[in-house]
């Protein structure tokens, strides 16, 4: 037969209709295949029928009200001819426009409409602390719809009925299905505005999809019975599927929003939620509520007639007296951009904290948090928290490609909100841990991560603005090492800045230490074994109030350095250690793993993102919390290999040596990153060795080949150990290790130093300072004081750990902190222990006052020996030059007796030298031998210079000299 062409209201395009409403054939028309209008009908009533509840929908019967040439064109189609080869039938009136053949469609499509109705059933909830949620069930079993209200209702979209957003409000009409679709047991009818029915089943009794009509022609591939049979088609399931499904309850998936949530489906919008132990979901949009079809196994779907995804919409999760009424967690994009996730794997993000971690923000226009973590062996990775009752199946996090990044946005949690991740290892077994990047944690022995987001503002802009005028090793700088919890035992973060910046400011030193910052499981360590790297302890109280803290001492001109530990950590099985199943932040070979001192494991400086994350922690601490420096904990055992380790228990680097190349790599780049990124601030190396270029550039290269470290400073531990074992020792020894204290000079300036009685030098039996000295009790106190004038007057900074101010007899322990009591004036030796404070309080204020002392500190035209070869005596002198000021005369008897007359050698420009500090004075507890006249020199040379003085020098005593 020759073939019809296609009507105006039946255009087609490459044979598909423009849309479902231009595809219904008219009476006596054929279809777009080629098949009769009555066959089309049939096709569409099977389509329907396919959908039924549970496969026993009752059958329609179509009205016999077809014209006899409809009959006659459709049993002229029904030949043996294949469908695409048979010619349309002609109408048999050519005065019947599209609108009858449209009209006529409708009426015998509507001619058998059955709807049966079920009564809904009620589903009441409780919402907590809010407003209580009422939530009406109208479960529609079996809805055939006219084309007339179809028409109203939609538009089509191509080989599905469309959805439009002009909906019916009365409840009939709202309640109906487009097209014949059935609606999902459990569609809502809401109370206020629209609802429409969604699509949805338990799993295997999916609903179908529209289904377009059959071709005439063939039963099964060939027959006249075809025309009564529809094609088949595929139903389309809005519930997850099987292997989603698992992957969910397992934890396993690695982007559950691909399946959770609103996406595009046949029919509408398919929604799919996740939340295990919820009796129902609801979801409401501006146009619908639609009550979700339980799947089971906390799964609920359903495929609402929506045009498009909506741009927000809200669930309402019943349970069993409550219900939530949130955002749901899976419509929303990744909070972590590609710059930042190119940043890391590249292992330079600089801001680190600003990208993983627990975020409070607001996205898409709504607040919530977002959480981030680095874990890219893990199979899987859940958020668990306060939030969930600690049952992290709902909420699945997504990996966010080959970055190793898991990342969620989670609606409606705020700060305060506790939390960890739930690891899936590669072994398939899980781990609960705690957040990398937290920056907030519980109070120890508590180890959970919290929700944290800083309000602090700063008062301290005058410090910072000045903060980089002259660089720590050319300034004054004398530090105080403070141990927080212990110093003044109870007090918080902000009953310390009450006390301790007026303390420090009054004994005029220009920094303090503080130790422990980073949050830490125990806290006999000192902080020294760190789990929350991004974290202040807890102890003490929140981020902002440590923040409070350093605002307080800079505003009393006092800078902040903290202990920091990127050398090793922890095994906790909640932090770091084997942090997603395998190996990650620690090394993966177990030699280079474990340290052999500590029990504690060390980081792999190879990998690009372990560096990342260290070199960020040292600028977040600079730039969040205005810290001015910090003292690098235990960089000898990063720098080695070997480094307590025996023969066999350590591998050479590529080039057969003992150097750890990764580790001398990363402290160069933080240093680098950190001099670059944040201007005035100091790192100071705690380095036992003679490693060449600690504080030199790190674009300099020393003779072994290697570039600087780049610190600022470095703790002069040599000095340290040598000059307070020659202090231990009973003065008549002390000449045969006199060159213990002299020592120091051959190497001053080989590194910018620092001169640290420090906590270590006064716990596990090595007894306070004033205890290692020698004596009785007021000998004792002379060469404690003795000392530190000659620790003042030595080229290099000064730093001393809290109590030995005061001469604390006793150890320090974490647990009690300094003896504070021994400064009660109701105590007998009270004035002993005053005396020792205000001479370090004279100390702190002539050395700031005397740019001789700290001018020139690293360079050898700072420092001329006077005498130091006096062994029989047990004396020292040295000068102490500055830029252009006056120079100092440094003079110390460690010997128990009076020298009177003992005659030094000095430059010939000096008119006549005051005395103007010794520590034997009556005000610091000694026998008050004093210079009190200026001391003019004589024209005899002596010790090699052109002119010389004679002074009385106090037993075991240091006296400092400048020009009158």
């Amino acid at each position: 037969m020759t073939p019809r062409p296609p009507s105006d209201d039946s255009t087609q395009k490459n044979g598909t209709p423009a849309n479902e409403h231009e595809s219904r054939p008219a009476v006596g028309g054929a279809t777009g295949n080629g098949a009769p209008a009555e066959a089309a009908a049939a096709g569409r009533t099977a389509a329907k029928k396919a959908g039924a509840k549970k496969g026993t929908a009752k059958k329609t019967v179509a009205k016999k009200a077809v014209a006899k040439k409809t009959a006659a064109a459709a049993a002229a189609g029904a030949t043996e001819a294949p469908a695409e080869e048979q010619a349309p039938v002609k109408k048999a009136a050519a005065k019947k426009a599209s609108a009858k053949k449209t009209a006529s469609a409708k009426k015998t499509a509507s001619g058998r409409t059955t709807v049966k109705k079920v009564a809904a059933k009620k589903t009441g909830a409780k919402k907590t602390g809010a407003k209580k949620t009422t939530v009406k069930k109208v479960v529609v079993d079996r809805i055939a719809v006219d084309d007339a209200a179809a028409d109203a209702l939609t538009t089509a979209d191509a080989g599905t009925a469309g959805i439009t957003t002009d909906l019916p409000t009365d409840d009939a009409a709202a309640t109906r299905t487009v097209t014949g679709r059935r609606a999902a047991p459990g569609a809502v009818l809401a109370e206020r505005g629209p609802t429409v029915p969604a699509q949805g089943g338990p799993s295997g009794a999916a609903p179908v999809a529209p289904v377009p009509g059959p071709r005439a022609g063939t039963t099964g591939n060939s027959g006249p019975e075809a025309a009564r049979i529809p094609e088949p088609r595929t139903p389309f399931s809005p519930a997850v599927d099987g292997g989603d499904r698992e992957r969910l309850r397992h934890g396993t998936h690695h982007d559950p929003h691909s399946v959770l949530g609103a996406h595009p489906a046949p029919g509408g919008v398919v929604f799919r939620a996740f939340r295990p132990y919820a009796l129902g979901v609801t979801v409401v949009t501006d146009e619908l509520r639609a009550e979700l079809h339980d799947d089971g196994d906390g799964f609920f779907s359903a495929v609402l007639p929506l045009r498009a995804v909506p741009d927000a919409y809200r669930l309402l999760i019943a349970y069993e007296e409550t219900v939530q009424d949130t955002e749901d967690a899976y419509r929303f994009l990744p909070t972590i951009g590609e710059f930042d996730l190119h940043l890391l794997g590249e292992g330079r993000h600089e801001q680190l904290w600003q990208a993983l971690g627990a975020r409070p923000m607001e996205h898409q226009g709504v607040t919530g948090t977002a959480f981030t973590v680095w874990a890219p062996n893990a199979r899987g990775v859940r958020l668990a928290g306060t939030f969930n009752f600690w049952d992290g199946t709902g909420f699945p996090m997504r990996s966010l490609g080959s970055s190793g990044v898991w990342e969620l946005f989670v609606p409606s949690i705020h700060e305060g909100e506790l939390y960890k991740f739930e690891i899936v290892r590669p072994d398939g077994t899980t781990t609960l841990r705690a957040d990398p990047m937290a920056r907030r944690t519980e109070v120890p022995p508590h180890t959970s991560s919290v929700v944290h987001a800083s309000h602090y503002e700063w008062g301290d802009e005058e410090w910072l603005a000045h903060r980089a005028d002259r660089p720590a090793h050319e300034a004054p700088f004398s530090v105080y090492e403070v141990h927080l919890p212990s110093w003044r035992p109870g007090l918080t973060y902000r009953e310390l800045a009450e006390q301790l910046p007026a303390y420090v400011k009054d004994l005029g030193f220009t920094h303090v230490e503080l130790m422990p910052v980073a949050e830490h499981p125990f806290g006999g360590s000192w902080g020294y074994q760190v789990t929350g790297f991004y974290a202040p302890t807890a102890r003490l109280g929140s981020p902002d109030d440590f923040k409070y803290l350093i605002d307080a001492l800079h505003r009393s001109g006092i800078g902040v350095i903290m202990d920091w530990v990127p050398a090793h950590f922890p095994k906790d099985d909640w932090a770091l250690a084997e942090f997603d199943g395998r190996p990650l932040y620690e090394h993966e070979d177990p030699l280079r793993s474990a340290h052999p001192d500590w029990g504690t494991l060390e980081f792999d400086y190879g990998r690009r993102e372990v560096r990342n994350f260290l070199v960020a922690n040292a600028v977040y601490w600079c730039e969040e919390f205005h810290i001015d420096g910090l003292r690098v904990d235990a960089v000898a055992s990063m720098l080695y290999l070997d480094y307590s380790r025996e023969p066999g228990q350590w591998v050479p680097n590529e080039h057969g040596g003992r150097e750890n190349l990764d580790a001398v790599a990363f402290l160069q780049e933080m240093n680098a990153t950190l001099y670059r990124r944040v201007p005035g601030v100091v790192t100071i190396a705690e380095e036992s060795t003679a490693w060449d270029g600690v504080t030199r550039a790190t674009h300099h290269t020393g003779p072994g080949g290697f570039g600087g470290l780049g610190f600022g400073l470095k703790w002069n531990m040599g000095w340290m150990h040598d000059s307070l074992g020659y202090m231990s020792k009973d003065p008549v020894y002390r000449k045969h290790h006199h060159g213990e204290m002299t020592f120091s000079m051959v190497y001053a300036y080989s590194e910018n130093y620092v001169l640290p009685i420090s906590h270590d030098e006064v716990v596990h039996g090595k007894h306070s300072l004033v205890s290692k000295m020698p004596g009785d009790w007021w000998q004792q106190r002379a060469n404690h004081r003795a000392y530190l004038g000659f620790m003042w007057a030595h080229p290099g900074k000064q730093l001393l750990f809290m109590g030995q101010e005061f001469a604390q007899g006793a150890e320090w322990s974490e647990s009690h902190g300094p003896d504070w009591w021994l400064l009660d004036p109701a105590y007998g030796a009270e004035p002993d222990h005053r005396g020792v404070r205000d001479l370090v309080r004279d100390l702190n204020t002539v050395y700031r006052d005397t740019p001789a002392l700290w001018e020139r500190d690293t360079v050898p035209s700072g420092f001329s020996w006077v005498v130091g070869d006096a062994v029989e005596d047990n004396v020292l002198a040295f000068l102490r030059f500055g830029d252009d000021g006056p120079p100092l005369l440094a003079v110390s008897n460690f010997s128990p007796v009076v020298r009177h007359e003992y005659r030094f050698g000095v430059p010939d420009d000096v008119p006549a030298w005051q005395e103007v500090l010794n520590t034997d004075a009556a005000d610091y507890g000694g026998g008050d031998i004093r210079t009190r006249h200026p001391v003019k020199p004589e024209a005899l040379p002596w010790h090699g210079r052109p002119a010389s003085v004679r002074l009385t020098l106090p037993p075991l005593a240091t006296v400092w000299l400048r020009p009158a």
